[in-house]
């Protein structure tokens, strides 16, 4: 009886998930400042520093929060960073943006995270099917993370890759 080989588990190919690095949607959290307006367009020092007294914080514990205004209105630079005194005892983390520039700049600190060491002289596919979307700039940032020291570099699944970077050869001593 003729064995079967599996030549993509024999090929010592590493594969990199990027899905891993997404946050999960109950690790995020987002603070408008939109209800902390005056008619959702003018912000009132002193009725917006009563409305951030009487929030209740703990709904943001260990959490990472985007800290935005979802309306077009003019807010003073304090009420940001008045807001973000009040979160960021209680937050996993604070980020000026929106839900989704957060979660994009979670994926990129986690993949610049990686200790590349483990992938030097290795050849690695970054896994490029999934259910859950992968923002660019995810894999431009483990390109550039893992360039320098994998053998190579490709896109897909180990079963059919698209090349993206192969070291080159050595010299050869003439």
């Amino acid at each position: 009886m003729e064995q079967f080989v599996n030549k993509v588990a024999e090929s010592g190919i590493i594969t990199l998930d990027l899905a891993n690095y997404i946050p999960a949607d109950d690790a995020v959290a987002a603070f408008d400042l939109k209800p902390y307006l005056f008619r959702e367009m003018i912000l009132k020092e002193k009725d917006n520093r009563a409305q951030l007294l009487t929030t209740d914080w703990q709904q943001f514990e260990n959490k990472h929060t985007a800290l935005f205004c979802s309306v077009d209105a003019i807010i003073p630079v304090w009420a940001y960073m008045l807001a973000c005194t009040l979160l960021q005892p209680v937050a996993a983390s604070v980020y000026f943006g929106t839900v989704a520039e957060l979660k994009k700049h979670l994926v990129i600190t986690g993949i610049q995270g990686i200790d590349v060491a483990e992938y030097a002289d290795k050849r690695v596919v970054i896994k490029g099917c999934g259910d859950t979307p992968i923002p660019e700039a995810a894999y431009v940032t483990v390109t550039a993370q893992l360039r320098p020291v994998v053998k190579s570099l490709m896109y897909g699944e180990p079963c059919s890759t698209v090349p993206v970077y192969k070291k080159p050869a050595p010299p050869r001593a003439v």
